[in-house]
Formats: structure tokens, sequence, C-alpha cells
């Protein structure tokens, strides 16, 4: 069936949340339903009818990521949600088509997404841009190695994060451009950052806040909760968990991990998601203390391949015509000589044989410089015309720091 598809107005937000609450299965609190429709642009938003039922919602939030060397408009796609009654009758799939379009017509060159469930996002030309890293620290093997770097002028200071909300926006707005995923947040991030209200604290208590300053300023500053337990013998056991540590050099840095790692009546330290190369793996003495474990995070999807490949920085010289196939998108099908060296980048269409021919979701995994261009060769999942072009391509588009956007959208 082909059903119509429409942005909703603000009178119809219980029908768009209720299809959002019922896909995914969550009740949200009273106070994270109102930021939620705060975050929501209505003109952006997607809603599929059969008759006159909400059946499937999708929204995008209109955001500034970072990419290799620079910024870049950025469609942030959120709310993906079908009725259970309505699935396999075509409506996701009618929903990310019309969005893509859309996003286009925005002039956003790329969209990007968290994915509830990863299979899904590949068949609309999404790709595995991030990884996640999950931290699981003991206390007991948190030391550093011995020459951690230290600033004497440096001191901690505590505080309640709602208080110190304009200093924490200052801070995050100096590093939110060192670091591919990343994206800037307006006043209903943060937001969202700083909730404190009883259904977002999951046990764990109050939200805490420690920075780290000198006299010219704050450097750097710790987000988190510390869930209180004792073991069976009355001595504390309690769960220090981690949501945001930021810094603006090594110094704070290491300072604001000591003392999150030093906490009293702690024993452990759960951190949810920091980036696959965080410092921290070269700070800590014996890294195995960490624990870490792996998955997804943001996935992209270049929407404008030839504006997209264009923008961003390169770490090596390059010269290279893609072929790129993207049935869902069918404006970025074609071939393109990808001509790049470490001052920029030109992009043009050509007739040319290509050097190397793959899908957009292989090159939207590769974009912000952590993509497998190499493992998809050797999986079977591109093709290389060329010898040596995909090798060449690989390094060009890798990136250091690696990506990580960090809050979920």
């Amino acid at each position: 069936m082909t059903y119509p598809i429409r942005p909703i107005v603000e009178t119809e937000w219980p029908a768009f949340s209720r299809v959002l609450e019922e896909a995914f299965s969550w009740t949200p609190g009273p106070a994270q339903a109102e930021r939620f429709k705060a975050e929501t642009e209505f003109d952006r938003t997607l809603a599929v009818l059969d008759g006159d039922e909400i059946v499937g919602v999708t929204n995008v939030l209109s955001l500034t990521m970072t990419v290799p060397g620079g910024q870049l408009p950025a469609g942030g796609v959120t709310s993906v949600s079908v009725l259970p009654s309505h699935r396999r009758r075509g409506v996701l799939s009618a929903l990310m088509r019309r969005q893509l379009s859309d996003i286009r017509e925005r002039g956003e060159p790329i969209a990007a997404l968290y994915a509830s469930e990863t299979p899904i996002y590949g068949r609309y030309g999404y790709g595995r841009a991030a990884t996640k890293t999950t931290f699981r620290i003991d206390k007991a093997g948190s030391a550093f190695v011995g020459d951690a770097p230290a600033d004497p002028a440096l001191r901690l200071r505590v505080a309640r994060p709602a208080e110190v909300r304009a200093e924490l926006e200052k801070v995050f707005a100096s590093v939110v451009t060192r670091r591919p995923g990343r994206y800037e947040r307006n006043s209903v991030s943060w937001d969202a950052v700083l909730a404190d209200e009883e259904a977002v604290q999951n046990g764990a208590g109050n939200l805490r806040s420690i920075l780290a300053e000198d006299d010219d300023g704050v450097r750097g500053y710790a987000l988190f909760r510390v869930r209180s337990s004792s073991d069976d013998d009355g001595l504390p056991n309690g769960e220090l968990r981690l949501n945001e540590l930021e810094a603006a050099d090594p110094a704070a840095y290491a300072l604001l991990w000591r003392a999150v790692l030093d906490r009293d009546l702690v024993s452990r330290v759960f951190v949810y998601t920091r980036p696959s190369d965080d410092p921290l793996f070269a700070l800590i003495a014996d890294s195995r203390h960490l624990r870490p474990s792996s998955s997804d995070e943001l996935w992209v999807r270049l929407v404008d391949v030839e504006r997209a490949l264009a923008a961003r920085a390169y770490s090596a010289p390059v010269d290279v015509v893609i072929e790129v196939e993207d049935d869902v998108c069918p404006w970025n099908a074609g071939r393109l000589r990808l001509t790049a060296d470490l001052t920029g980048a030109t992009v043009k269409s050509v007739d040319d044989e290509p050097d190397v021919t793959l899908p957009v979701a292989v090159l939207g995994s590769a974009y912000m410089g952590d993509g497998l261009l190499l493992e998809s060769l050797q999986a079977g999942l591109l093709r290389e015309h060329s010898p040596g072009a995909v090798r060449a391509l690989a390094t060009a588009m890798s990136w250091s720091p690696k990506p990580w956007a960090g809050l979920t959208f």
C-alpha cells in the first residue's frame, strides 16, 4: 500500500509520541517528555498516515557536526518508529527515502543517527562510522603511569551541575571541534545533559560535578552519579557512573580522572561511552583494569557524496576514481574523481574507468575517519579495479583522533 507522508503540526504531538513510545516500549517521565517535545523541529518531522491514524514517524535535528578538518551541517536522524501493527508494509522504507530527500533539499550533505537495531540502516545507505568503548574500572587497579601529566596551577572544585552550567558549556564549546562526530549543543541538549529528576537517575542518586580550574578559569569537568552500596561485611562497595568528562588539556584530563577514580566509598567506575582511542588507555599503568568493551556508535550516510567528500580534510594525498552505488539516493550514483592532499580536496563527476566501486554505505562508514574500507574489500563488499587503490583511499580518509559523538540524539 501507499500511505501519505507529511510533517506534523504541534497539536498532533500526542499521536506522534504515542508511536514512538509504542515502538520503543518506552514510557518517559513528564520532564523527559517535555524535553523531547522541546527539541523537536516540527517542520522536520515526518508522519505516515493510515487513514486518520499516525502509524510511523521520524524526525531530524539540525546539527553542526565536526568532520575531519572542519564542521558541516548534518541531519541528525532520530525517533524512527513504526507501530507493530504496520510492520513490513513499506512504512519504514517510505519514511527513510522521503527523509533523505528532505535532508538533501535542506543542503545538509550528511545524515547521522544512532541505530537501535543495527541491521536496519545499512539498507538505506548508512555505514557504521564510529565506535564507543565502555569501561568497567576496578578502583584498586587504576594507578596511572609514572609520568602522567600534572599542573600545580590546577585545583578541583565540587559544584552543583546546574549552578555551573555556563562554565560547562564553555568548556564543551572549546573541545567540540577536536574530534569528528561531535556536534554543537543547544540549550535543550544541555537541559537533557543536566536533567536530574528521579526518572533519569536510575537508582544512582543526584547528578554531581567536579571542575578542574586555575586562576584563568575552568579547564575541564566531570559529570557523574554514585550508586552507594556495601558488601556483606558492611564495607563500602559503591559504583561511580561517569556521564561525561571533558578537558581542554592533558593535565586537566588526568586530574579529573584521578578525582573520579579516587572517589571515597567507591570501589569501581562504570563508563558507558568513551571514544575507542580514549587517552585513558595510555594513562592507566595496567590497561587491563579498564575492562573495555566496544560496540557501534554513530552511523553516517552521505546524502550529497560529491559535496561531502570535498568538504573534509585528508591525511595523505590521493587521486582515485570512485564509482558509487546508491539505489536509495540515485543522484549519488556514478563516478567521481577525488583528488586530495594535505591542503584540500576537489571532487568532480567523470566518465573515467573506476579505480574502486563501492556501496555508499561503505563510503559513509569511512567518512569520519575510522572506516572499514580494507575490511570491506577483504569481505568482498566492494571491488578494486586498480591494485592498491583501496589502501590509498583508506589511508587518505583515516583520521586521528577517531570519531565519536558522545551524546545520543
